[in-house]
């Protein structure tokens, strides 16, 4: 399994000299098993377009194309690039896209296919060329075929979030894009008029529980790409709630559940390249990390499982 980072900046695409070198699209990560030719997707930000041309490159050579594309949700900085992905405009594509349904009202189709409309764009979803199927994904396990085996994990964000568990023939790439700590959202102080201590307990309990979970979701994996958005600093000043994590929660989560490898991942936008040098200092010595191996994922890095 080849892990192939195509974006890796979170909320919106920041071209510019400030972020040439970790990169300014936004996350699309690319898995390809090379061995039983199959290949997954996933998310659908900016760095889709760059995908989308170097596969147009393959397709020349073998006439067709067949990916998964698995969305870990629905906010636009996740699914902005697929207007742009050229493989759809070719007969030759035949794209399963897999996503988490948010409205009961609304198909995965109709939400994805929105933003293919002339308010949007001169291109409609109507007039795509390849043969596009769309498949609504809860949490569970799944079969893909050709031995991959997929466990699905809600996580916490603001929209409906599902976390990725890809295993194959004993290897694990296991993602976390746009979560945060599950935390108590009842009224913990005793003076508070509106304290409840029952509430206050079960809800305490229902935290622990799902932060439990996900270690488990964890466990083992040989690499985690985990939303680092924030330095704890950052995220303890105002931005709990926001459905973005630590980057020091986010390796201290991978060291307990034993992942070999952890890439921090989905850029802040306001983040530079000498500000995640800086960081990458402070917080990817292998000597504090025990066996678990840190990096900041960077645009075209490929990771081989």
């Amino acid at each position: 399994m080849i892990v192939k980072f195509w974006g890796v900046r979170g909320s919106i695409p920041t071209p510019g000299s400030d972020t040439a070198r970790y990169g300014g699209n936004t996350v699309c990560v690319e898995l390809n098993f090379t061995d039983i030719q199959r290949r997954i997707v996933i998310d659908a930000g900016s760095g889709l377009r760059l995908l989308g041309n170097d596969l147009l490159v393959e397709k020349t050579a073998c006439g067709s194309l067949e990916a998964d594309v698995f969305l870990t949700h629905t906010h636009l900085d996740h699914i902005i690039g697929l207007p742009f992905f050229a493989p759809i405009f070719q007969p030759e594509t035949r794209l399963k896209i897999y996503g988490p349904v948010t409205c009961e009202d609304e198909s995965l189709e109709t939400v994805i296919g929105g933003q293919l409309s002339y308010r949007y764009f001169p291109v409609r979803q109507q007039e795509l060329a390849a043969h596009i199927d769309y498949i609504n994904l809860a949490e569970g396990c799944f079969d893909l075929g050709n031995n991959i085996r997929l466990t699905t994990k809600y996580l916490n964000h603001p929209l409906l979030c599902l976390g990725l568990r890809f295993e194959y023939n004993g290897k694990v790439c296991c993602t976390a894009y746009d979560t945060e700590p599950f935390q108590n959202l009842f009224v913990t102080d005793s003076r508070d008029p509106a304290f409840d201590a029952i509430m206050a307990h079960q809800g305490e309990a229902a935290a622990r529980e799902e932060n439990r979970r996900v270690a488990d979701f964890f466990a083992d994996a040989d690499l985690l790409i985990h939303d680092a958005q924030y330095t704890q600093h950052e995220y303890d000043a105002s931005r709990k709630g926001w459905g973005h994590s630590p980057m020091e929660y986010a390796i201290k989560a991978a060291m307990q559940s034993d992942v070999k490898r952890l890439a921090l991942f989905h850029h802040d936008p306001m983040r530079t390249d000498a500000q995640l040098d800086e960081l990458t200092k402070m917080l990817c010595d292998g000597r504090h990390m025990g066996d678990t191996a840190v990096f900041f994922a960077r645009e075209g890095m490929q990771v081989e499982i």
